[in-house]
């Protein structure tokens, strides 16, 4: 029986209210094997890690969306990259140090623009219960062991462990393993070069592995070889060149991280 996801958004100029639309998704919950990841959501237009921003990613097409989860001074999960809640809300603190109750009265749209006033923080669970079936989630942890444990239970929960990534360093990733050793997860875990990092990718048994830009891509296509040799997909942090996606792609990444979701998205069609 074919599960229906109901995505519907309802946008005022003071608030965003969020239920269900029709979607549906394929019975095997088919993955897309390449594409462009949302950075944060559609973060370009909306706020970052916002429920607006990844309503917006699922409505342009994106193949994969990524976002961050910390957790709360009462051990609940809520989206957000920054260690403190200042520059992304109205309000100022750790998030570590902050209730959920205290978060949720944050308003985390207006420093964006006034379209999303009131929009406020997400929990884990918010945003995947707006997420379709059939997009990959990286879920990019901002913690520890602890954080791996609650964010595997939590994927578990909602029924999507087909479709999330949890990107994190080897302690979250201890978390991770103890609650399910068969959920995804991405390398995060940074060495000295890229050949110790793919070396331990593969060790390890990643799922995935994040090559980042900034790095030397002077044997990249030796590497993105070797990996693939691995079975292990590549995530490429980052690039906003629409030039680029086509020889990215031929090169063997799987899916592009981007701020500028929708000129990427176009260069990925005309890609293929």
């Amino acid at each position: 029986m074919k599960l229906v996801i109901r995505l519907f958004i309802l946008c005022s100029w003071n608030s965003l209210v969020y239920s269900q639309d029709s979607m549906v998704v394929p019975k095997d919950h088919s993955m897309p094997q390449n594409g462009i990841c949302a950075h944060r959501g559609a973060n370009e237009t909306h706020p970052e890690n916002t429920l607006a921003a990844f309503a917006e990613a699922i409505r342009l097409g994106a193949q994969m969306i990524e976002f961050d989860v910390q957790m709360t001074k009462d051990n609940q999960l809520v989206i957000m990259h920054d260690e403190k809640v200042n520059r992304t809300t109205n309000g100022r603190g750790l998030v570590g140090s902050l209730s959920l109750k205290k978060i949720k009265k944050l308003d985390a749209g207006k420093w964006k623009s006034r379209r999303f006033k009131r929009e406020r923080v997400p929990t884990l669970k918010e945003a995947l219960d707006i997420m379709p079936k059939n997009i990959w989630l990286n879920i990019h942890l901002k913690g520890d062991e602890q954080l791996g444990a609650a964010t595997a239970e939590a994927v578990i929960a909602a029924n999507r462990i087909h479709q999330a990534v949890i990107a994190c360093n080897n302690e979250a990733s201890k978390g991770v393993r103890q609650v399910n050793p068969n959920i995804m997860m991405c390398n995060m875990e940074r060495l000295s070069t890229r050949a110790e990092y793919i070396d331990e990718t593969i060790k390890k048994g990643f799922a995935f592995l994040q090559i980042k830009s900034s790095r030397d891509d002077e044997n990249m296509l030796a590497d993105l070889k070797k990996l693939k040799e691995n079975g292990i997909k590549v995530n490429y942090f980052h690039s906003e060149e629409e030039g680029r996606v086509k020889e990215l792609l031929d090169a063997g990444v799987n899916f592009i991280l981007t701020d500028r979701l929708s000129d990427m998205l176009d260069a990925f069609s005309k890609a293929n």
